[in-house]
C-alpha cells in the first residue's frame, strides 16, 4: 500500500477516534445527571466499541496504529523506517485534534478551548506508564501470535485500563495532545499533557524491550 494511502487512513482513523473518545464523554457527562461512574463507564464502552470498529476497518491500510508510539515500536522492530515513523505521527497529531474539533462542532462546543481538567502528579504520569507498557503489550504480543485478535484485544485493554489506571489511560501521545484543547470530560490541562506524553514514551520503550526478550527464538 502507498505511504499516501497509509497516512491518510492513519490520519482519518484516529480522527475519528478523538470523535469518539471525546463525543462520548460530552454526551455521557450530560446524560449521567452529574454521576462520574455512569459517565466514565459509558465513555469506557464507547470508546472499547470504536477502537475494535476503527481497528477492523483501517488495519488492513495502514496498521491501524492510531498512535505514536506504536508506529515507533514497528519501526523499532523494524517494520517501518523511521521517516514513515515521522509521517505517521504528524498524521496522526493533525487527525487527533481535527477528531477532537469534530467532536466538538457535534455538540456545540467551542471548536478549540484549552483544557482546565488537572491530571498532574507521580500517580497520574506512573498509571500512563503502565497504560502504555500494557497496550503495546497486547498489541506486539497478539500481532505475532494472533494478528486476527488485536482490534478485540486493544478494545478489551483500553476498556478496562480507563478503569484500572488513575489516569483513565490516554495511552497515546496524539490523543494526550487533543485531548488538552478540549475542556469536556475527556481532557487534560495542557500544563500536563508534557508529562503524560513522557510517561508514554518510557512505556512504550519498556514493552518494546520486554517482548524483544519473551519472544526471541532460543539460540
Amino acid at each position: 500500500m502507498s505511504l499516501g494511502r497509509r497516512l491518510a487512513a492513519e490520519g482519518v482513523g484516529t480522527a475519528l477516534l478523538l470523535a469518539v473518545i471525546i463525543g462520548s464523554g460530552i454526551m455521557a457527562e450530560r446524560l449521567s445527571g452529574g454521576n462520574t461512574g455512569l459517565a466514565l463507564l459509558a465513555n469506557t464502552a464507547a470508546t472499547g466499541a470504536g477502537l475494535i470498529a476503527l481497528i477492523l476497518t483501517f488495519g488492513p491500510v495502514s496498521g491501524a496504529h492510531f498512535n505514536p508510539c506504536v508506529s515507533a515500536a514497528e519501526a523499532l522492530n523494524g517494520r517501518l523506517t523511521w521517516l514513515e515513523v515521522l509521517g505517521y505521527t504528524g498524521i496522526q497529531v493533525i487527525g487527533a485534534i481535527g477528531g477532537a474539533m469534530a467532536a466538538h462542532l457535534m455538540f456545540e462546543e467551542p471548536l478549540i478551548s484549552l483544557s482546565q481538567h488537572a491530571r498532574s502528579g507521580l500517580a497520574q504520569m506512573w498509571s500512563e506508564f503502565i497504560a502504555t507498557f500494557g497496550l503495546l503489550l497486547v498489541i506486539l504480543s497478539c500481532a505475532r501470535y494472533r494478528a486476527s485478535m488485536v482490534p478485540f484485544a486493544v478494545g478489551a485493554y483500553i476498556s478496562a485500563a480507563y478503569w484500572f489506571t488513575a489516569s483513565t489511560s490516554f495511552a497515546n501521545p496524539a490523543v494526550t495532545v487533543a485531548r488538552s484543547l478540549s475542556d469536556t470530560f475527556a481532557g487534560i490541562h495542557p500544563a500536563d499533557a508534557p508529562g503524560f506524553i513522557v510517561a508514554e514514551i518510557l512505556g512504550a520503550g519498556a514493552a518494546v524491550a520486554l517482548t524483544r526478550w519473551l519472544m526471541s527464538e532460543p539460540t
